[in-house]
């Protein structure tokens, strides 16, 4: 399944993509860099999924999908500026701002920000409210942000709004997709959240940057996606691939 919904995230990537010639070409070139030059495609995965799990099919979801990964390169591009984390690198390749310039990243973020909703509104079922999903999302992150930048102690917050967020939206934009009942959106939301916040955890055990200490971490990391499998029980669908996806990002490498 893994192989199918991947190819279905990358085929849709480029299909709504500015073509690398759209005027100004250096726009269209940058956005399709930022999007296309590598990543997991996590959330795309969980929004297709989830489409699944809820019982429709991994093609219900594919604007959605499709814009959950936009609106995260988006994050990615601000992300990098000189003015946030100053990266020169990512994913082993030159930032966007230090390939096409300051200004041209700050602009190309905008951009993919506005594909995002262009892109949802795609969406043949629920479209208005897929689209509140991610304009939510996109609001969460950047709160996220802003108090992570103002290093306030509010672990919770940032975890939840900078990284949770993205994954709620994901999930549930994936159920309201395959027109999903109340309760299962429920459902998905309450795994997403406590993926997302499983997924925050590895990243400081890699990063070794953890508020807390290694065992406390990965006993959070551990309980967390414990409760996101757990509340993937009664939907309809198949779930199996969000089942594996949970366990294969508790302990991983990269």
């Amino acid at each position: 399944m893994f192989g199918e919904l991947k190819d279905l995230v990358e085929r849709t990537l480029d299909e709504v993509l500015p073509k690398a010639d759209v005027r100004p070409s250096v726009l269209s070139e940058a956005m399709r860099y930022a999007v296309g030059s590598g990543g997991k495609r996590v959330r795309p995965l969980i929004c297709l999924a989830s489409a699944i799990a809820a019982g429709g099919k991994g093609e219900d979801a594919k604007f959605p999908a499709a814009a959950i990964e936009i609106l995260h390169n988006y994050t990615l591009v601000h992300d990098d500026l000189p003015a946030m984390d100053n990266d020169v690198e990512r994913r082993g390749n030159p930032t966007v701002w230090k390939k096409y310039g300051e200004a041209n990243a700050i602009l190309v973020g905008d951009a993919l920000q506005a594909l995002a909703c262009a892109v949802v509104a795609k969406t043949p079922v629920n479209a208005g409210k897929i689209l509140s999903e991610l304009g939510v999302a996109g609001i969460g992150v950047v709160q996220g942000q802003v108090e992570d930048i103002a290093a306030t102690k509010d672990v919770e917050f940032i975890y939840t709004h900078k990284t949770a967020d993205l994954f709620i939206a994901a999930a549930v934009m994936g159920g309201l997709a395959a027109d999903a009942s109340d309760a299962d959106i429920e459902r998905l939301r309450s795994f997403a959240l406590n993926l997302g916040l499983a997924f925050q955890y590895e990243d400081d055990l890699l990063d070794s940057d953890s508020p807390y200490g290694r065992k406390e971490t990965e006993q959070l990391a551990a309980d967390c996606t414990s409760a996101a499998i757990a509340a993937l029980e009664g939907l309809p669908g198949d779930t199996s691939f969000l089942r594996k996806l949970a366990s294969q990002l508790l302990g991983r490498e990269a």
